[in-house]
């Protein structure tokens, strides 16, 4: 049972030989990483035969500026530098090495995952690169509203509707 649940997350090697290591539990991170990057699902068989498999889809877009936000998910579009896209990219694309040799130990991911966070908290909700993340402001009921951090009403700190999805998201 919990194979079923894991198996879209390993990759071919592991499910052929049948052994995990702690660098297939990277590659799985790597796996979430780009479902939350991109709000897809590893394995959706609703979508186009070439967009079926996540990785696989994903991967020629993750290490390109101008390409990246094909990738990302629009939900949470201006929430992000560039800058911080990139890196989130750069991880994910070091977590999903065919070669397991090539992928950094879960030590090293959580650090790049700290200073991602903060270089968000440094800069005061800007990317490394000083760009200001344009917030997304819904008043409709269609969706959550956003705010800053700092954001206070009523003499309380402001909640988000929702759990974030995101690593890069300040």
């Amino acid at each position: 049972m919990i194979m079923v649940f894991y198996c879209c997350h390993l990759t071919s090697v592991c499910l052929c030989e049948g052994h995990l290591t702690a660098k297939s539990d990277v590659y799985s991170f790597g796996v979430v990483l780009l479902e939350m990057l991109s709000g897809r699902r590893a394995i959706d068989k609703n979508r186009p035969s070439k967009e079926q498999y996540l990785v696989e889809w994903a991967r020629p877009y993750l290490s390109s500026k101008r390409r990246i936000f094909q990738v990302m998910d629009a939900r949470i579009q201006g929430q992000y530098s560039l800058s911080d896209a990139l890196k989130a990219a750069n991880l994910a694309i070091q977590c999903l090495s065919a070669e397991p040799r090539y992928r950094p130990n879960m030590e090293e991911v959580v650090k790049a995952l700290e200073q991602l966070h903060n270089s968000n908290n440094n800069d005061g909700s800007r990317g490394s690169r000083g760009e200001i993340p344009r917030r997304v402001h819904r008043s409709s009921s269609n969706g959550p509203t956003y705010h800053r951090k700092n954001d206070v009403s009523n003499g309380k700190p402001a909640s988000y509707a929702g759990p974030c999805v995101s690593p890069l998201r300040t």
